[in-house]
């Protein structure tokens, strides 16, 4: 089984313009983020899909593998696609470029996951951690199955707990997850899922993957006590440049 993960990036951020390219002591973003993909065991290669010239070019400087892709694309998973589709790869990891400290074993996790024939989507969730990140606006919410199927993802807080008035007693009733934003398909999946038109649910939530939901395909998800940092906004920046001089004083 071929697996490789792909990191779309674009410069255009209407928070972090240039964001792939930001500096992250010393490093362009989009460079830590390739070397800690790199890391993976279970990935073969790893490849930038971009449709800018500053990111092709800083790319080629550290020796990464570009894909040049169509700027009207309209989703990171249709740039992830348009760079593998002549590739004979059975896995794909969409990684997104904003994450410089992902972890290595994150992504190992997700393609051990197909080895089992009956995933064909697969993304990583982590439990909600206290009642300040349950009422955090900016998280994703998901609920799944007993079998670690995904339900429904959402950003409001789900599930509802109605016996308790009280929200900040809420975590202690049930379990919370909240998403991490990484994706794992089969290639024959990830094609039908670029020929679909935006869902219904997917243009009131304003996340793309209600599409595959409602569409019928089935997402399984893998519990991680990853802790995810995506740079988005200056503020982002400080605190990556901060969480990696604690990484290189440890």
């Amino acid at each position: 089984m071929k697996t490789v993960c792909v990191i779309p990036a674009r410069y255009a951020s209407t928070r972090l313009p240039g964001k792939p390219l930001v500096d992250i002591g010393g490093k362009p973003m989009i460079r830590r983020v390739y070397e800690q993909a790199q890391k993976a065991r279970a990935i073969d290669e790893v490849i930038i899909a971009t449709d800018d010239e500053r990111i092709r070019a800083a790319a080629h400087r550290f020796g990464a593998r570009v894909e040049m892709t169509a700027p009207a694309l309209p989703s990171g998973t249709d740039r992830v696609f348009a760079a593998i589709k002549s590739l004979d790869v059975d896995v794909i990891i969409n990684l997104q470029g904003d994450e410089p400290f992902v972890d290595p074993g994150l992504l190992d996790q997700l393609a051990d996951m197909f080895t089992n024939p009956a995933v064909s989507i697969a993304t990583p969730i982590s439990p909600v951690a206290n009642e300040r990140e349950l009422s955090d606006p900016n998280l994703v919410r998901v609920v799944r199955d007993t079998a670690g199927r995904a339900l429904y993802f959402s950003r409001a807080v789900i599930p509802f707990v109605r016996d308790e008035t009280d929200r900040r007693q809420w975590i202690s009733h049930t379990p919370f997850y909240k998403h991490i934003g990484i994706y794992a398909y089969r290639k024959t999946v990830l094609e039908q899922l670029t020929q679909l038109p935006p869902s219904v649910l997917e243009k009131a939530e304003k996340l793309e993957q209600l599409r595959f939901l409602e569409n019928g395909f089935t997402i399984h998800t893998l519990i991680s006590n990853y802790d995810s940092l995506s740079v988005d906004t200056p503020g982002d920046v400080e605190s990556a440049i901060k969480k990696l001089n604690q990484w290189q004083e440890s």
